[in-house]
Formats: C-alpha cells, sequence, structure tokens
C-alpha cells in the first residue's frame, strides 16, 4: 500500500493499515465544533445502519458497539489519550490541529482521525479513517459495509460544517 506523505500526523500508522479513506471539507468552524457535528450526526437512517450492522456482526460472531446515547459537545471532545470521545479511545492529539481516535475490535481495529489546517475564515478538514485487519472476518465485514462508509463519511463531514 502506498504511503500517503500528506498526513504526517499519521506516518506512523499509514505503514501498518489496510485500508485508507479520506474525505476532504471546508468549513468556517473550529475543530472541536467540527468533530462535535461528525460524531453527532445522527438522522433515522444512520440508525438503522447500526441496526443492520448490529445483526451483521451478531451473524459474523463480532464484536458490537452501541451507537452513542449521548451527544458530544464542542467543549466535552477530548484530546487527553487513553479518555473517551464517545465510544472511541483518543489516541493523541494537538488542540486546533489534529485528534486521533481508535476502537479495537475482535476483527479489526479502526482509527478514525480529524485534521485541519486551522486556517480562517475556513478551515480544511480531513476526515481520514484508517483500517487494520485482525481476522478475515475483518476484511469480509469492512468490504460489505464500505459503500455505507463513504455515504456516513461524507454525511458526517457535510453535517459538521453546517452549524
Amino acid at each position: 500500500m502506498p504511503t500517503r506523505t500528506d498526513l504526517p500526523e499519521l506516518d506512523d500508522l499509514l505503514p501498518t493499515v489496510d485500508e485508507i479513506d479520506v474525505k476532504t471539507i471546508r468549513g468556517a468552524v473550529s475543530l472541536r465544533e467540527f468533530i462535535a457535528g461528525a460524531l453527532g450526526y445522527s438522522p433515522l437512517w444512520v440508525k438503522g445502519l447500526f441496526v443492520a450492522r448490529t445483526a451483521v456482526a451478531l451473524a459474523l460472531r463480532l464484536e458490537t458497539v452501541a451507537p452513542p446515547t449521548r451527544r458530544l459537545r464542542p467543549e466535552t471532545v477530548s484530546f487527553t489519550p487513553g479518555e473517551l470521545d464517545l465510544f472511541f479511545t483518543v489516541e493523541r492529539g494537538e488542540e486546533d490541529h489534529y485528534l486521533l481516535l481508535k476502537i479495537s475490535d475482535n476483527h479489526l481495529i479502526g482509527y478514525l482521525a480529524f485534521i485541519t489546517d486551522n486556517a480562517k475564515p475556513e478551515s480544511e478538514f480531513k476526515v481520514v479513517t484508517l483500517v487494520k485487519y485482525v481476522r478475515p472476518a475483518g476484511r469480509f465485514y469492512y468490504n460489505l459495509i464500505r459503500p455505507f462508509h463513504h455515504i456516513m463519511m461524507l454525511s458526517m463531514c457535510r453535517a459538521a460544517v453546517r452549524q
């Protein structure tokens, strides 16, 4: 897998993962507002995807994480390693620059990074999904959800800048 040199915040992870997906959008919000808006995006169709995901995960005997029941607010976004932002564990971050979150299941390890150039009046935001397969079921599962992942990530990005 080629290494992306335009993501220096993730250079240590890029050679170790199996999948990389990057979505880019511009908006006049802070990084905290963007993260809270993206992770708080939860229309009915997204809730339906979580229900379908749970059914697929049960059929494949995969660990599941329940969708969050509370909303993340900009002031509660944590950049402290080891703390939780919803069901993600904070790996590392730098205020007004980037945040790297991680979730580990028995079939894959997923990372979600939010990176900004912090330009004014509009910043560029990159939302990066990194996936490392732990076992073959992880590859099967991710390929099954891949089309929905793209739609959901684009929708999350758009919702995050509409605040």
